[in-house]
């Protein structure tokens, strides 16, 4: 065999492709890359007997695998985090306050905060359901992780409606259009950006938030331009009542009226769809984004990922909070609690949900979510020899992936590549001052919760008494 040049071998590793129905693992694996892909895959054996290079990176003792995708993620509720927990109304008398007072430094600061604590930890695509905030789609082009922007927009009026649950919120239809306008103007000015590491969908916030002509309007915008709707759908109790009081329907039936019932469709959450919404919506082609730790922390339920995907439909994994492996574990955990069987969502469905499934529910499978010749070279290195993954049990049952679904915190991730560019390597960020971003992060949340004192409102919070009684 004549032998081919690559630009980086990653050999003697346990790999795990995710090719196939399972994880793909390969003892002593090795992959090869050239440029911005995968060029070979296979044992360490057979990779050396077929490439050369200058760089080789020797991963024993490590798990290889693809970078993990975060398919709904708001960047912006970074800088607040711990502020809005243990509550009801999460929104309303949690987060929101916070919300209203966020400037565009901080939504900056918040963004490039959430994403090295993604990168940190693994993940390498980020699915950014954001609202427009300067400079959000550079910083996702200098930092060298791969994005799927989704520009979040609604037609709530500009003065903050009454969102109490009894309350018909008003919408305003051409405030709605503007931000619709802006969107589709984002969408595709950054849709391939980046070498093709960006790209984009239609972030409409939810049904309930939109009257019924840009409902039709944004249907008829993704069909134009191919992009994915990336919708909050039955997420709760709140959007059901909006959307029976307004249109005299349940928020499925009213997508699918409009037409926005399809492949086209990444649907996050369902949390409030019934068993029978469910199958509608996995029978239709659209993808599902479970997000369980959020809705465990804010609802305290478990979204139907398990149903959904009994009925076929593909289930991505996002976290607000983005560390994937902490997600993939509550996921599985809060789901085996959920339906009191420990045999619901094994370690391998949810590393499958991480990587390769979430790929196809994003519509991102032939460039990412397994480690596939011609696919993009977007891979992680976790060090086994760590004392949350020790120790390292090959036969005759291998530990390898349980470890890492429910032991792993992340922390042991030592290698993050994406497109074939080192991002962190031996723990080491090579793409951005971390100390600097830490110290922006944090001026940016004290002068945030200074505003929020200004705010007489504040003072109807619900953790102030827990705090003021010393709880927090």
């Amino acid at each position: 065999l004549m032998m081919q040049n690559a630009d980086i071998l990653i050999t003697h590793a346990h790999l795990l492709s995710m090719q196939g129905e399972g994880v793909g693992y390969i003892a002593d694996g090795a992959v090869a890359v050239r440029g911005s892909r995968i060029v070979g895959v296979g044992s360490t054996e057979s990779i050396l007997q077929q490439f050369t290079s200058e760089q080789q990176i020797d991963a024993t003792g490590c798990v290889v695998l693809p970078g993990l995708i975060n398919a709904h993620i708001d960047t912006s509720l970074a800088l607040v985090r711990g502020v809005a927990q243990d509550i009801q109304h999460w929104l309303m008398q949690g987060i929101l306050p916070y919300l209203l007072q966020m400037t565009p430094a901080a939504e900056v600061a918040s963004t490039q905060l959430s994403v090295l604590q993604g990168l940190r930890t693994g993940t390498t695509t980020f699915v950014d359901n954001n609202a427009i905030s300067p400079s959000w789609g550079d910083w996702y082009a200098e930092v060298g992780v791969r994005a799927v922007l989704a520009p979040r927009f609604d037609a709530l009026p500009p003065d903050m409606p009454d969102m109490s649950p009894d309350a018909l919120y008003p919408l305003d239809v051409q405030a709605g259009r503007k931000a619709l306008t802006e969107a589709v103007d984002f969408a595709g000015h950054w849709q391939g950006a980046a070498e093709g590491r960006i790209t984009t969908q239609l972030g409409p916030y939810a049904a309930d938030m939109l009257p019924s002509e840009l409902l039709r309007e944004i249907k008829q915008i993704a069909q134009q331009t191919g992009l994915r709707v990336h919708l909050h759908v039955a997420q709760g109790t709140r959007e059901t009542d909006q959307i029976r009081q307004r249109y005299g329907k349940r928020p499925i039936a009213l997508l699918a009226g409009y037409g926005l019932l399809d492949e086209q469709l990444l649907a996050v959450h369902l949390t409030d769809a019934t068993p029978d919404e469910v199958r509608q919506v996995a029978a239709s082609g659209a993808s599902m984004v479970l997000c369980a730790g959020m809705i465990g922390m804010i609802d305290g339920l478990v979204p139907p990922a398990q149903p959904f995907r009994q009925a076929g439909g593909a289930v991505a994994l996002g976290s607000s909070y983005p560390n994937l492996f902490r997600e993939m574990q509550t996921a599985a955990l809060l789901h085996k609690i959920h339906h009191q069987d420990p045999t619901v969502m094994p370690a391998w469905d949810v590393l499958r949900m991480a990587t390769i499934e979430g790929a196809r529910a994003i519509g991102l499978e032939d460039q990412i979510g397994s480690i596939e010749t011609g696919k993009q070279a977007d891979l992680i290195c976790v060090d086994l020899q760590t004392l949350s993954l020790a120790p390292t049990i090959l036969e005759p049952i291998r530990n390898l992936v349980p470890n890492l679904v429910y032991s792993a915190t992340g922390n042991e991730v030592k290698h993050v590549m994406v497109a074939g560019r080192f991002l962190l390597k031996d723990d080491q960020l090579l793409v951005a001052d971390e100390t600097a971003i830490l110290a922006e992060a944090q001026r940016q949340a004290e002068q945030l919760s200074q505003r929020i004192l200004t705010e007489t409102e504040y003072k109807n919070l619900a953790l102030i008494q827990a705090m003021q009684q010393q709880k927090l």
